[in-house]
């Protein structure tokens, strides 16, 4: 994968000729000039020293009751699926639909999570999916594995960021009067749900308060930990079954840990694929069980993903090799190049999911829709 500073990119851009230099202005370099001067957040650096400097004490000072393990361990459950099926497969992909009370749970859990409002964090993330590893791409992988695992947090954004994170589309967030509540409650909400109550309940179990307090504080670092791996290790560890040229890889690690997160070779490529793998393993993907289990109930409907036409064929037009299709017999492979029109698809048209206003009805036509709703039936 090339990588073209701004420099470079200008120089290339002032070579063109028409519209192809207009297209080539809006497309963000990949790293920083060496002049680009970095603002780093102190209030950030200084709460993750606190953070981290507690993490480490609560080893010193486990809880003595087992009770407090067992409620740890389920509220970092929901606390994880708010981020994953609720923040980011919900309301940033719309690669499903949730009925009321299914949104509401979901963005309680996303507030415990303690990260930032659902609005701002699918806008970071919309951003990321369009121009993954360029200067508008809020943590970069271009720029080494701590900034894109933390570093991102303690410095402002480099103005691409915000450049291009104003062209996205966020009117169905922006209209949304529960998101734009949680929005405006979200710091005072997020310390309340996600470490004051938790403290107390701890305590009320017969748990001194210093243990109750460090546990909790353990649990919120590593939890965090686990989401940032996502930023970070899925972009540097794995393999690229469906696209060797970008950085995101499939890593089982970081699924396992992320709750199904990690398949992040295949989530770039589909990213309005609810699954965000090919993988039918739950245990790798609890994050799809969840979905599974609330659209048996009725309350989870229109849950897309890929077709195995659709997959097939992007293994073997761009992948590295190490997908099953990829060993294909050669009559297959001709075949599907010849049959499948998903082969001719541009690379550089990057959705950031379902409603992506450069998705036509033509990448549409393959999605498998599953338990859809009247609406889509219609």
């Amino acid at each position: 994968m090339e990588i073209i500073s701004e420099k470079d990119n200008q120089i290339k851009v002032e070579e063109k000729n028409g519209l192809n230099g207009l297209l080539a202005l809006e497309r963000p370099a990949a790293i920083p000039d060496p002049d680009y001067k970095i603002v780093l957040r102190w209030r950030n650096i200084i709460a993750f020293i606190i953070m981290h400097t507690f993490t480490i004490i609560s080893f010193f000072y486990l809880p003595k009751l087992w009770t407090t393990y067992v409620y740890q361990l389920l509220l970092a459950g929901g606390i994880g699926f708010g981020t994953t099926v609720g923040s980011h497969r919900l309301f940033t992909h719309k690669s499903y639909k949730a009925n009321t009370f299914l949104r509401y749970l979901l963005i309680y859990f996303q507030t415990m999570a303690g990260q930032e409002p659902i609005y701002r964090w699918v806008r970071d993330h919309r951003v990321h999916h369009k121009y993954t590893d360029t200067n508008a791409d809020p943590h970069n992988s271009n720029r080494g594995f701590f900034f894109a695992h933390m570093g991102w947090l303690c410095c402002k954004k480099h103005p691409d960021v915000v450049k291009f994170g104003n062209k996205i589309d966020m009117s169905d967030l922006a209209n949304d009067k529960v998101i734009q509540f949680q929005r405006k409650i979200y710091t005072l909400a997020s310390i309340l749900f996600s470490l004051v109550i938790p403290i107390i309940i701890t305590m009320s179990f017969g748990e001194d308060w210093w243990r109750a307090m460090n546990f909790n504080i353990l649990r919120y670092t590593i939890g965090l930990h686990f989401v940032w791996l996502v930023n970070s290790g899925a972009h540097y560890w794995g393999t690229r079954p469906y696209e060797k040229d970008i950085s995101a890889s499939d890593s089982l690690l970081v699924s396992w840990l992320a709750l199904g997160e990690g398949f992040h070779n295949y989530h770039h490529i589909f990213p309005w694929d609810y699954r965000t793998s090919e993988t039918k393993a739950y245990w790798f993907n609890l994050s799809t069980l969840f979905i599974d289990i609330f659209s048996k109930l009725g309350l989870a409907h229109d849950l897309k993903s890929a077709s195995d036409d659709m997959i097939r064929a992007r293994v073997l037009r761009s992948g590295d090799g190490s997908h099953k299709y990829s060993k294909m017999a050669k009559d297959d492979v001709e075949k599907v190049l010849d049959n499948n029109n998903l082969t001719t698809k541009k690379d550089h048209d990057w959705f950031w999911g379902w409603d992506d206003a450069e998705m036509t009805e033509d990448d549409k036509k393959d999605v498998v829709i599953s338990n859809p709703s009247e609406e889509e039936q219609h």
